[in-house]
């Protein structure tokens, strides 16, 4: 039977949820805000670090972030650009933290065969991939709004769940994106049916939570989340602005190795980053069927 009490979430923690996750889906954002984690880089530096993405990819990825306020552009000199995390962009590091660590122990791996022991084991993730998976099930429309209802309810029926996570639409609506989390391996019908969460779906909780919890923080240009050594937002060039003030050229960074630089210390709990973890193998198609978990 389906709980009658009110879900202390509302509409609000659902928008600003979802809103966080649509910044995140356009494939790619994550591996450039991954990428850019330790220090700012110029165009020339990022782009070896995501050697698959066509020419015409990295821009358009870049000026989404930076129109965000996640990521800053600033213009030294007419072709001398960096780009780097803001204040706001650093404050979401730990929760891609906590995306990846969920991405690593609830989606599916394939079995591989270990170099060291010879036997079977699952294959190696990278953080960057864990999180985007991840987000490829939970940002679809209306899905959100229902995993919360859900956690919030414990079970619930299909017309409460219409009701409260999507207002406005008839009952019939809601059965699509509810068996899309069925398949998923998020959401399970009961024997009354009535739906409720799997184990994994349950295990999102610290996933939203992170996700809202960065979604009411102080705006990029308060000081207090300002990312060390980056220029302060009076100076920045403007998105693509054509007349933009400039700042003298630091030094050039030394060269580094094609991988990106990667925060090393998530938060607790969180997946053990290192630099070579991003791009630690060839980059898998998205989402393939599921088997055993909820499908990558």
């Amino acid at each position: 039977m389906a709980t009658t009490a009110q879900p202390p979430t509302t509409p609000n923690d659902y928008s600003s949820v979802t809103k966080t996750l649509d910044l995140l889906a356009p494939r790619w954002s994550v591996w450039v805000l991954m990428t850019l984690s330790s220090q700012p880089l110029r165009y020339a530096e990022i782009k070896p670090r995501l050697p698959w993405l066509a020419d015409g990819q990295l821009h358009p990825r870049l000026r989404h972030l930076t129109n965000a306020e996640v990521v800053e552009r600033t213009e030294y000199a007419p072709r001398h650009v960096t780009y780097g995390l803001t204040g706001r962009g650093a404050e979401l590091l730990p929760v891609l933290a906590v995306i990846a660590s969920w991405g690593d122990t609830y989606l599916e791996k394939q079995l591989v065969t270990s170099k060291a022991i010879g036997e079977l084991e699952p294959e190696r993730i990278p953080p960057a991939q864990n999180i985007d998976d991840t987000i490829t099930l939970i940002a679809p429309r209306h899905a959100t709004p229902i995993l919360m209802t859900l956690q919030a309810r414990g079970r619930a029926s299909a017309k409460v769940l219409a009701t409260e996570a999507m207002p406005g639409y008839g009952l019939t609506a809601v059965y699509k994106p509810l068996d899309r989390l069925v398949a998923d391996g998020l959401v399970a019908v009961t024997g009354s049916g009535d739906f409720q969460l799997s184990a994994s779906g349950q295990a999102l909780a610290p996933v939203f939570q992170a996700i809202a919890t960065w979604a009411v923080l102080p705006s990029a240009g308060a000081d207090p989340l300002r990312r060390p050594g980056t220029a302060p937002s009076q100076t920045r060039s403007g998105t693509w602005a054509t007349t933009p003030t400039r700042l003298p050229a630091p030094a050039i960074p030394a060269a580094s190795s094609a991988g990106p630089a990667l925060a090393t210390t998530p938060p607790p709990g969180g997946p053990a980053w290192k630099s070579s973890d991003l791009f630690s193998h060839q980059i898998p198609a998205r989402p393939i069927t599921p088997a055993g978990g909820p499908r990558r």
